[in-house]
C-alpha cells in the first residue's frame, strides 16, 4: 500500500502581488463602503442607511451646500414682495391719476361753461343798455333838430296838415283841421288847395302845440300833433318818450341817468 502526498500549490509567478484583494485594505484608504445584502444582486438601490460617510466628508459637504439658506430665502421673498407691491402701487396710481384727470376735466369744463354763459349774459345786458342809451341820446338829438326846424322853418306845419288831409279817406265828410293859432296863417297859405278840395274848415286851437295839427271827420280822427308824431318816431328806436321829455316808468331810470349828464341842456330848453 502506497501513500501519496498532496502536491504543493506553486506560488504565483508575480509573488502574489497580482491579486489586489490578497491583502488587507486599511479603512483610511476606503472612500465609502456599505454592507452587502442579497438584494444587491437584483440591481436594486442601495439602502441609504448603509451608506457611510468617507473620511474626507465629501458627501456631508454636498448636503450642506444643497441645503437653502433661510436668510437668503427671506431676503429673496422680501425683494419679491417689494417688487410686487411696487407694481401694484404703480398700477393703482395710474388708475387713480386717470380718474382724477377725467374728474378734473369735467369740473373744469363745467366751470368754463358757466363762466362763458355768465359773460354772454352780461355782454347781452351791456349791449341792451348801450343800445337803449344810444336810442335815448338819438331821440334827444332829434328833438333838438326838430325844435330848430320849427323855429327856422315854421311853414313846415303846412306840409304836415296837407299830409294829414291826404291820409283821410275821400269818403270823409265834415272835416275840421285844428292847428295852433300861430300856425293858422301858415297853414291857410301853404295848404289852401288841399283844404278847399276836401271842403275842410281850418280852426285855431290854443290846446294844439305848434308844428302839429288834428283832423276830425265823421269817420274818424287823424292825430298829426307834434307829440303823437314824436312818440311814433321814438317808438321805432324802442323808446317810449313824449315830446316834452316824459318817459315810460320802465325807462325812467335810464332817462334820469342820461338827463343827469348830457340831457340837462335839453331840459332847460324845453322849459323855455
Amino acid at each position: 500500500m502506497t501513500s501519496s502526498k498532496p502536491r504543493p500549490v506553486p506560488p504565483p509567478a508575480d509573488g502574489g502581488r497580482s491579486n489586489a484583494y490578497a491583502r488587507f485594505i486599511p479603512r483610511e484608504e476606503l472612500s465609502s463602503f456599505s454592507a452587502w445584502s442579497p438584494g444587491d444582486l437584483a440591481g436594486g438601490p442601495l439602502p441609504q442607511a448603509n451608506v457611510q460617510r468617507g473620511a474626507t466628508g465629501t458627501t456631508g459637504s454636498a448636503d450642506e451646500a444643497a441645503k437653502p439658506d433661510p436668510a437668503a430665502q427671506q431676503a429673496a421673498a422680501l425683494q419679491a414682495a417689494r417688487q410686487a407691491g411696487y407694481q401694484d402701487g404703480y398700477r393703482d396710481g395710474l388708475v387713480a391719476l386717470d380718474g382724477f384727470k377725467q374728474s378734473y376735466a369735467k369740473q373744469a369744463t363745467a366751470q368754463v361753461g358757466t363762466l362763458v354763459q355768465s359773460l354772454a349774459d352780461e355782454l347781452d345786458g351791456l349791449q341792451q343798455d348801450m343800445a337803449r342809451t344810444l336810442a335815448i341820446s338819438a331821440t334827444h338829438l332829434a328833438r333838438q333838430i326838430v325844435r330848430s326846424e320849427l323855429v327856422t322853418r315854421p311853414d313846415l306845419v303846412a306840409q304836415v296838415a296837407q299830409e294829414a288831409l291826404d291820409t283821410l279817406l275821400l269818403s270823409a265828410r265834415h272835416i275840421t283841421l285844428r292847428v295852433h293859432p300861430d300856425d293858422h296863417a301858415l297853414v291857410a297859405l301853404g295848404a289852401a288847395e288841399v283844404i278847399e278840395a276836401r271842403g275842410a274848415r281850418l280852426l285855431g286851437d290854443a290846446s294844439m302845440a305848434r308844428g302839429g295839427c288834428l283832423v276830425e271827420s265823421d269817420i274818424g280822427v287823424i292825430d298829426a300833433s307834434l307829440d303823437t308824431r314824436w312818440r311814433r318816431a321814438a317808438a321805432t328806436l324802442g323808446i317810449d318818450e313824449s315830446w316834452d321829455g316824459q318817459v315810460a316808468p320802465e325807462e325812467a331810470t335810464d332817462h334820469a341817468q342820461l338827463q343827469a349828464g348830457t340831457g340837462r341842456d335839453d331840459t332847460r330848453k324845453a322849459h323855455e
